[in-house]
């Protein structure tokens, strides 16, 4: 049941965020992505840690998405914050999607390669796909999503790999033996 919650929850995220930005309304999303991350963080065994996975995500996503927006190959019509930036929808859906990684996506772990392949797949996938709902404009779409999939396929394995440290899901030290580091 948790997998599935939390894939529903990720799901109206990212819908909310996506469908905000193309209504001209991006800090619905934004509020709707900061509600799922709040539920997730009062889930977790170990908040702190989870805490962190998504600060890391969001700011190597948010940095990863600018330079493209910089690199002209993306441009978002609203939420933009700070000129040849990603808008701020984006870095919410960064925190989002880091709410995944150590529950819908924890069979991900161990699997760099399959890491990779998924990122290198779905990364670009919803990103045409938020493009199409008129959230984003793929400037040149074949280069924009090439950077994507390269992109996306080498965070991804590098998300994973830093969820195992930053588990805030996995059970406490009295239950499994393993230290516990909050």
């Amino acid at each position: 049941m948790p997998i599935i919650l939390n894939l529903i929850l990720f799901q109206i995220g990212w819908f909310s965020c996506v469908l905000g930005a193309a209504n001209d309304w991006p800090w619905i999303g934004v509020c709707a992505a900061a509600i799922v991350v709040a539920l997730h963080i009062a889930r977790a065994r170990r908040p702190l840690k989870e805490m962190a996975l998504i600060a890391t995500a969001a700011a190597l996503g948010t940095a990863w998405d600018s330079t493209l927006v910089a690199a002209g190959l993306f441009s978002y019509p609203v939420g933009n914050v700070l000129a040849n930036t990603a808008p701020v929808w984006i870095l919410a859906m960064w925190a989002l999607f880091a709410t995944t990684l150590n529950v819908s996506l924890r069979w991900l772990k161990g699997r760099p390669f399959l890491a990779g392949l998924l990122g290198a797949v779905g990364g670009p996938s919803a990103y045409y796909a938020g493009a199409e709902i008129g959230a984003a404009t793929l400037v040149d779409p074949v280069a924009a999503l090439a950077a994507q999939a390269v992109g996306w396929a080498l965070i991804m394995p590098l998300l994973v790999t830093r969820s195992s440290r930053l588990d805030g899901f996995r059970p406490r030290e009295r239950d499994t033996g393993e230290p516990c580091l909050t």
